[in-house]
């Protein structure tokens, strides 16, 4: 049986060019953990790294237990995402002055058929399986962004700030206005893993919600 992966599948959301476009975010279903702090360094980060995939992959792994929910598909897991700001300022990916005053949200899609039912038995699965991790900050979500400006941004993530520049300027010169809120916040979807590839060769997918000036 074949296995849906998001990023072919799904190419406008996740294979844009290097250039800006501009794209109408439909809604998805997210697994997301909310936290704050440098995430270079902060064990809440790592720790919500754990969670994300082991809730992720305790739904994926399901089938082999016999625990699969209804309308259960082989799938590939979707890659990480995170939304990112500030409680002092509007965040838009250039002014970074101190990363340990990040807040974040991060997050990685779910099939169609994962339920709050669904969602709370993973997170009974995963809490059995390793009971120090702390689920209290873990939720399942419903995000639509609409209208976004996005761009592949290709190398080191303290690098972005070049191509946000680009997608800057396009929004301007195409009639639109950046449109930041409590709801529609900088956004990375991160394809490569750091782990595995040198900085030149990351690929981060950046959006920003627009609006019509």
């Amino acid at each position: 049986m074949d296995k849906l992966d998001y990023k072919k599948e799904y190419k406008d959301l996740y294979q844009p060019k290097t250039k800006p476009s501009i794209i109408n975010v439909p809604e998805m279903i997210f697994i997301a953990v909310d936290g704050k702090g440098d995430p270079n360094t902060c064990d809440e980060y790592k720790q919500a790294m754990e969670i994300l995939y082991g809730l992720s992959f305790t739904i994926k792994m399901s089938k082999m237990n016999g625990t699969q929910p209804d309308g259960y598909f082989e799938y590939v897991v979707p890659p990480l995402e995170g939304l990112w700001y500030m409680d002092d300022m509007t965040f838009d990916g250039l002014n970074i002055t101190d990363k340990n005053k990040f807040k974040w949200t991060s997050m990685i899609r779910q099939p169609e058929f994962v339920t709050e039912e669904v969602f709370e038995t993973a997170k009974t699965a995963l809490k059995k399986k390793k009971p120090d991790l702390d689920l209290t900050k873990t939720r399942l979500m419903k995000v639509t962004e609409g209208l976004c400006v996005q761009i592949m941004h290709k190398g080191a993530y303290d690098d972005e700030p070049a191509s946000i520049e680009k997608m800057k300027a396009f929004i301007a010169e195409n009639g639109y206005a950046e449109d930041f809120s409590d709801d529609r916040m900088h956004h990375e979807i991160y394809l490569s893993d750091p782990r595995r590839c040198t900085p030149e060769k990351l690929k981060t997918v950046i959006r920003h919600p627009i609006k019509k000036r």
